[in-house]
């Protein structure tokens, strides 16, 4: 038997094996759309964005000349120590930031402003805001680092302050508590 011969037999032999297949027909499948994505109000959300800042040229808010010293903390009243205690501990997971860099203090005044309602429509409870340590001012001087926190102190649902931790921008950021919404 020569090597052709073998060769025919395999082949004879596939053909008998594969005689009753069929080919396989492409499963019927269905044509499924992406879902179109939720309807952003661009227009309500310009609204309320107007109206925040229109309520920041009334005059009786969030006053510059709010005198806090060097606060490195705040504690609403009527509130327990617990509360700060645990905000400087990191017990409370920031979950959101805003850097306040390069602003100047009318626009770093309506950005916080924007920020803090934004965060709390969104249900977040602890946020970061990075004002710096002063480096880059005029005079050196930590202009929106005392601004900052004096506005903080006037907002209601503030709830408490205090100096970031070290590694997340230390006197140069302050860590807040919000009210629940």
């Amino acid at each position: 038997m020569t090597p052709e011969d073998e060769d025919n037999d395999e082949i004879e032999l596939f053909r008998e094996a594969v005689a009753d297949a069929r080919p396989v027909r492409a499963p019927a499948r269905a044509q499924l759309e992406r879902p179109k994505p939720p309807p952003v109000p661009i227009h309500s959300m310009r609204d309320e964005d107007a109206a925040l800042l229109e309520a920041l040229a009334g005059p009786d808010f969030l006053s510059d000349e709010l005198e806090i010293g060097e606060a490195e903390i705040y504690l609403a009243a009527g509130l327990p120590g617990k509360v700060l205690r645990d905000l400087r501990q990191g017990r409370w997971a920031v979950q959101d930031g805003l850097d306040l860099h390069g602003l100047k203090v009318d626009e770093a005044r309506a950005t916080v402003v924007l920020f803090l309602a934004r965060s709390r429509k969104r249900g977040l409870r602890c946020v970061q805001i990075i004002h710096g340590k002063g480096y880059g001012s005029g005079t050196g001087e930590p202009v929106l680092r005392n601004k900052t926190r004096g506005w903080l102190m006037q907002k209601d649902e503030v709830l408490a302050f205090c100096d970031a931790p070290a590694g997340q921008g230390g006197a140069g950021a302050v860590i807040v508590l919000l009210k629940a919404s």
